[in-house]
């Protein structure tokens, strides 16, 4: 069977480390590298209720795109179990699952986040969003359509999350994607001539700012635009290591929800 150091090195195949921007934290950030595996949960994020399902299913271990620990902004000083972190961690090192995490490597790698989040809207002919640090893409869809229907599109196809947007008053066609929090790059796909940029995290004077600028802006959702990457992690597992049990976390969800009030 594959070690931890072995499926890490497979990964880096797909998302070359030096993909990841300087401030990230990637590769595989808990565990021992030398322990054989059997079984792998994928997942987004590497939450308790995420490791509770691997610990349950006898996984060795988990592979997700956010980093289980990031020390730009959440520095570890201590391991504590009366922590949230802390807790997590100890849970994951005494249950003896080791962690790998692709992060903004896997979001600008061919075939990572961003070719998985066009794909899934059905852009043709994409190709790097240029001025977009090599994390964003862009395509053109079959045919042209409003707006609306390309939000309630979009809906669909990530999962039926809502979707908010900016009307710039022009129909939909040539589309930039950055899944994840990529509004700062609105201005280069205004100037690729992209009509609408679907990302995620949007603030709201980006939306006015936007629309202005003659771009459609829409929010579909961290979680949402970026969770198609994981069932092609799932596929490229068991395809690279065939006696691997390898699925995809059924637990974890977005945590944002919004309700309409009743009229």
């Amino acid at each position: 069977m594959p070690t931890v150091r072995e499926i890490e090195a497979y990964l880096y195949e797909l998302a070359p480390k030096a993909l990841a921007m300087d401030w990230d934290n990637v590769g595989q950030l808990l565990g021992d590298p030398e322990q054989e595996v059997k079984r792998v949960l994928v997942a987004l994020d590497i939450t308790e209720a995420v490791a509770d399902e691997a610990l349950e299913g006898g996984c060795e271990l988990i592979v997700a795109h956010h980093p289980v620990m990031n020390c730009r902004w959440h520095p570890v000083q201590s391991v504590r179990r009366d922590t949230p972190q802390g807790r997590l961690f100890m849970k994951l090192l005494c249950g003896g699952a080791a962690c790998i995490c692709m992060h903004t490597n896997l979001d600008a790698a061919t075939g990572g986040v961003n070719d998985c989040l066009a794909q899934a809207l059905g852009l043709r002919e994409t190709e790097l969003l240029p001025d977009s640090d090599g994390v964003c893409r862009m395509g053109t869809l079959p045919e042209v359509m409003s707006l609306r229907d390309f939000a309630r599109m979009a809906s669909k196809a990530l999962g039926g999350h809502t979707v908010r947007y900016a009307d710039a008053g022009k129909r939909v066609y040539r589309v930039a994607v950055g899944g994840g929090a990529c509004g700062e790059y609105a201005d280069a796909a205004i100037k690729a001539g992209c009509d609408t940029f679907l990302t995620a995290d949007i603030k709201y004077h980006a939306f006015l700012d936007a629309a202005a600028a003659g771009l459609n802006l829409l929010d579909a959702g961290h979680f949402p635009t970026e969770d198609p990457v994981c069932e092609t992690l799932v596929t490229r597992l068991r395809e690279a290591f065939p006696d691997l049990r390898v699925w995809k976390s059924a637990r974890h969800r977005d945590v944002i929800r919004y309700e309409l009030a009743e009229r």
